[in-house]
């Protein structure tokens, strides 16, 4: 077991990332001490029933108090209630960070409540699935992936250091970013592929001509994987939009006018350029696999699976 990194770590929300962060500090033990907030007492409880925790409350204000390290895990709206909530309680010398999917934003939002003399290093795990809650989390949901730090100038570099040891001890690849190159990065390859999966599947779903029996039943020709994405948190993901705008609306224009460019291919049977389109389209996938990304197993590793 490794030594701690941290004497107390809070969690300010126990959704799934805060669940597995949980998880791996304990396993890891990466810490000497977990609190845990989160402000619905029926989550709180199913924290405390799964022992992911040493202290449980609902009051943000109360986790955070001696803490070393403060993770806060909420959608990126609710930043800003956090950061004024917690900030009369914070330890002097204490990293605050977050690992939301928007870092532009959340800096606006929690820099200017926060005490000078805590160290505010923000911070995304590209780590998640489709399910959430307490129960949904798992240990190694960080091995393998990226986590970017993206600390303002001025931050104490032994801090951004000592989160960096956090974040690798968890199993992230750990990159530092400028926060708005961040969010224009993720626009693209994370923000607008759910975006794109919501509006499929609503699609789907309003066909008058295709009934709802039939897109089940035959979902595993390519609908299925659009659901994946379409099955997550609903509240995070209308967070995301309203805190990425600038950037979601100009990948959404830049992709508008691809499909645009594809639609006049198929329109005018241009089978050349659809071929163009598909062999380039391929060859990033390949080198999502060769760079460990995904496996190259067929069906995405699902042959012979129940599941």
């Amino acid at each position: 077991m490794a030594t701690p990194i941290y004497d107390r770590i809070a969690l300010i929300g126990i959704g799934l990332i805060g669940s597995s962060l949980a998880r791996v500090i304990r396993e890891k033990g990466l810490g000497n001490e977990i609190s845990i907030a989160t402000r619905s007492a029926e989550t709180l409880d199913e924290a405390r029933r799964l022992g992911l925790g040493d202290s449980y409350s609902t009051a943000a204000a109360e986790a955070v108090r001696d803490a070393d390290l403060v993770i806060v895990s909420v959608p990126v709206g609710a930043s800003e209630s956090v950061a004024k909530e917690i900030s009369g309680a914070l330890k002097s010398g204490a990293t605050v960070t977050d690992v939301g999917s928007t870092k532009a934003s959340v800096v606006r939002q929690m820099a200017p409540h926060l005490p000078a003399d805590v160290h505010f290093v923000p911070g995304h795990p590209i780590a998640g699935t489709e399910q959430s809650g307490p129960s949904a989390g798992f240990s190694t949901l960080f091995e393998g992936r990226w986590c970017i730090l993206t600390p303002e100038p001025g931050v104490e570099p032994d801090a951004v250091a000592r989160l960096t040891r956090f974040w690798e001890a968890c199993g992230s690849t750990v990159e530092q970013m400028d926060k708005d190159h961040h969010d224009m990065v993720l626009a693209i390859v994370s923000h607008l592929p759910h975006i794109i999966a919501y509006n499929i599947v609503g699609t789907a779903d309003d066909l008058e001509t295709v009934t709802k029996s039939e897109v089940i039943k035959y979902s595993a020709s390519g609908f299925r994987d659009f659901t994946r994405l379409a099955a997550s948190d609903p509240i995070m993901w209308r967070d995301v939009c309203l805190h990425n705008k600038d950037a979601i609306l100009e990948m959404l224009a830049r992709f508008s006018e691809d499909l645009s460019s594809l639609q006049r291919a198929i329109r005018w049977g241009d089978g050349d350029k659809l071929f163009d389109i598909f062999s380039h389209t391929r060859s990033i996938r390949r080198s999502i696999v060769e760079a460990g990304q995904d496996i190259s197993a067929p069906d995405f590793g699902r042959i012979g699976k129940k599941d």
